[in-house]
């Protein structure tokens, strides 16, 4: 069997040459989670080598996973958030050891599997109304375009008054950054081909040349090597069945379910893989994968995995198939022996396509219902909040809860089905328990 009819790949519009480029794209918008996820865990006590190690092998296998079992376009590597809440929660906060900390990851893979499988999360997707669905799409894309922003210091914290304000202007990364973005644009309406792979590997090459921090070490090739200090399978399952660590596991699988779940549907409507009756096509399996990942976090001894915004980067250029994933996964694995490349790339080099990624997810806003008032509003309600409380499940929980208010007192509870009320109030008893990260 070819990789076309293996992929469907001339079914669903694209070419090999196409899914490649995604794949590198996607790659190169996520490779800083080599970096930052080994840093993050090393403050708590973790080894970074071999948390690096780990990192590769759960963004790489995971990818190749969702790739080939779910054919979409979605890659898959340890969830930023989740590792902050990991290191400084969990770890640094509460003083759970390592390893109990790895059982509780590996635990929340487990429910989160057996959810997956037994087709609640499937449910919760499929209960998911197309207000809060498209509203969830506009909110992860205000969402990259705030990490995107924040990341090369053009929106950075303001200590008084407002959360944020523009960085400095005139910094070699913001003008490196709207360069690459209004390259970006300029050369997608021209029709080129991988345009923001060609702008990220332009930025880079002037980073090293103009950037004294970005810096050619002389070093291409480092073989990986597992100290004394490995977390691989060093996970203590037994005492995270302790109650006081349960509620952890409790909060790790209903922050990953609606954040994977709400990121997955967003990426699979910038795919064009949503089907006529709204459902995403290979949805239930790309759910799987996701949660099965989050059981190789455990094994390998890193934070737990999810499905990265990110992908949305390459299927801005035609990643429209699991081919892409394959791509993104065999290079993370590569990079297991190309450590110091993953050094290379400067943040503003990757910035400009995550701004052009949220920016065309602002499209969905054309697809809410403005004569559904209730719903619309709460599509938009979810929309701000994942970006005011850079948190996508809140967005998701606050869209749920005042979109059951709405219809409720605006008379159109018929509108309403049982699911979406469950939904409601399960996302509302999460926050108001105090379990939310």
């Amino acid at each position: 069997m070819s990789l076309l009819s293996f992929f469907d790949i001339a079914e669903r519009g694209s070419t090999i040459r196409q899914e490649i480029i995604a794949g590198l794209t996607t790659f190169l918008a996520m490779v800083y989670s080599v970096i930052v996820v080994p840093g993050m865990l090393a403050d708590a006590g973790f080894p970074a080598e071999s948390v690096y190690i780990a990192t590769c092998l759960v963004a790489g296998f995971g990818s190749i996973l969702i790739g080939v079992f779910a054919n979409v376009p979605m890659a898959i590597g340890c969830a930023i958030s989740l590792t902050a809440f990991t290191a400084f929660s969990l770890v640094i906060g509460q003083k759970i050891a390592i390893p109990v900390a790895l059982g509780a990851i590996f635990l929340m893979g487990v429910v989160f599997t057996f959810i997956s499988i037994t087709g609640v999360r499937a449910w919760i997707l499929k209960n998911l109304p197309s207000s809060i669905a498209h509203g969830a799409g506009i909110g992860i894309g205000l969402f990259l375009l705030l990490i995107a922003t924040n990341g090369v210091g053009l929106v950075v914290k303001n200590d008084a008054g407002l959360p944020v304000k523009m960085g400095e202007f005139m910094s070699f990364g913001v003008i490196m950054s709207l360069l690459g973005l209004a390259s970006i644009i300029g050369l997608e309406k021209k029709g080129v081909k991988g345009s923001i792979l060609w702008v990220i590997i332009a930025i880079t090459i002037l980073g090293l040349m103009f950037d004294p921090n970005v810096k050619f070490g002389g070093s291409i090739f480092k073989l990986p090597t597992i100290s004394g200090e490995s977390q691989f399978f060093n996970l203590d399952i037994m005492s995270a069945l302790n109650a006081t660590v349960l509620p952890v596991v409790f909060a790790l699988v209903m922050t990953a379910v609606f954040d994977a779940t709400g990121t997955i549907r967003a990426v699979a409507g910038q795919a064009g893989l949503i089907d006529k009756e709204g459902q995403i096509v290979g949805g239930g399996k790309a759910l799987t994968a996701d949660s099965v990942s989050s059981l190789m976090s455990g094994v390998f001894g890193t934070a737990p995995a999810a499905v990265y915004i990110e992908s949305a980067a390459g299927t801005a250029v035609g990643g429209k198939t699991g081919l892409t994933a394959v791509v993104v996964g065999g290079l993370f694995l590569l990079m297991l022996f190309f450590q110091p490349l993953a050094f290379l790339v400067p943040s503003y080099a990757t910035a400009p396509a995550l701004m052009y990624v949220g920016l065309l997810m602002l499209s969905n806003v054309s697809k809410l219902d403005f004569e559904d008032f209730v719903g619309a509003m709460s599509g938009l309600i979810c929309a701000v909040f994942i970006v005011l409380t850079a948190n996508i499940v809140t967005g998701i929980m606050l869209g749920f809860a005042s979109l059951v208010l709405g219809r409720v007192i605006s008379g159109e509870f018929k509108k309403l089905n049982i699911g979406t009320i469950i939904i409601a109030l399960a996302l509302v008893a999460f926050y108001a328990l105090g379990y939310a990260i």
